[in-house]
């Protein structure tokens, strides 16, 4: 498939587009709507709304192109694909929490080659294009360059579902508090993967996401440096339910720390 520039900035407009409606519905946003699809997953209606927005715009840009969707429940990949999250941090968005954004990613079967994270209250764009580099607003990025895990700030996140691997997190967890600046938990993955890729976090690892929680976020995150990988330093982070992206200096730091934990549990 031809991907042109003119291309690459409509889907720019969609994404920016969606997420003003985001910004506008945050203003007078009714908190008897939200929804819950599991205990404590909360689902709103600007969730849904902004997907079908999503969907349907993209759609009339090409409709050759398959969806990979989060509230729609779609998944019929063609060989091209979006990968969408409508709105990554749905808690934070009805808590009024800094941290909410639509993440989009374009893959050719299991190889994401674009990615568009909004985050939206901070008005933050970043893009990457495969093998070209990743912007935060136009601007060229790179990750943090700290070659000692006590000068690093780490990122991670809970899954609000599943529970099982909850031990081993704390105690990841608590390692790194240990020995490093911090743990920070922002509650929306592709804003996690973001901040990696501009250099605010070291490092960012999770159980349990999905493709849309980290398809775009990915890429950025690659794109301006970072390893990504799965728990086994594989590659199987987009299906596989487990991502650690990290600068390089201190990758194998927390690939350490999680491997002990996990094999402690064997």
């Amino acid at each position: 498939m031809n991907i042109t520039s003119q291309f690459l900035e409509t889907v720019q407009d969609i994404v920016l587009q969606a997420g003003k409606k985001i910004a506008k519905e945050r203003e007078i946003f009714e908190s008897k709507k939200i929804q819950h699809k599991s205990s404590f997953d909360l689902v709103s209606y600007v969730d849904i709304e902004t997907e079908k927005f999503l969907i349907n715009e993209l759609t009339k840009l090409n409709s050759s192109i398959g969806f990979i969707a989060e509230e729609s429940h779609q998944y019929h990949p063609k060989e091209w694909n979006w990968i969408i999250d409508p709105l990554d941090g749905t808690t934070n968005f009805t808590r009024q929490l800094p941290a909410y954004a639509i993440s989009v990613a374009l893959a050719h079967h299991k190889d994401i080659k674009y990615g568009w994270v909004y985050n939206i209250p901070a008005n933050e764009l970043f893009f990457a294009e495969n093998n070209n580099g990743a912007y935060l607003n136009a601007n060229k990025i790179s990750v943090a360059q700290n070659s000692k895990l006590a000068d690093c700030l780490i990122a991670t996140g809970f899954s609000v579902s599943k529970f099982d691997k909850v031990d081993i997190h704390l105690n990841v967890v608590k390692e790194i508090i240990q020995n490093s600046l911090g743990i920070r938990r922002m509650g929306a993955a592709a804003v996690d993967l973001c901040y990696v890729a501009c250099g605010r976090f070291d490092a960012f690892f999770e159980w349990y996401l999905n493709p849309w929680d980290v398809a775009a976020g990915s890429l950025i995150a690659q794109e301006a440096g970072a390893i990504v990988s799965d728990f086994s330093c594989g590659k199987n982070f987009l299906y596989g339910k487990e991502i650690l992206t990290a600068q390089p200096l201190i990758y194998q730091d927390i690939l350490h720390i999680i491997q002990k934990y996990i094999q402690h549990d064997i």
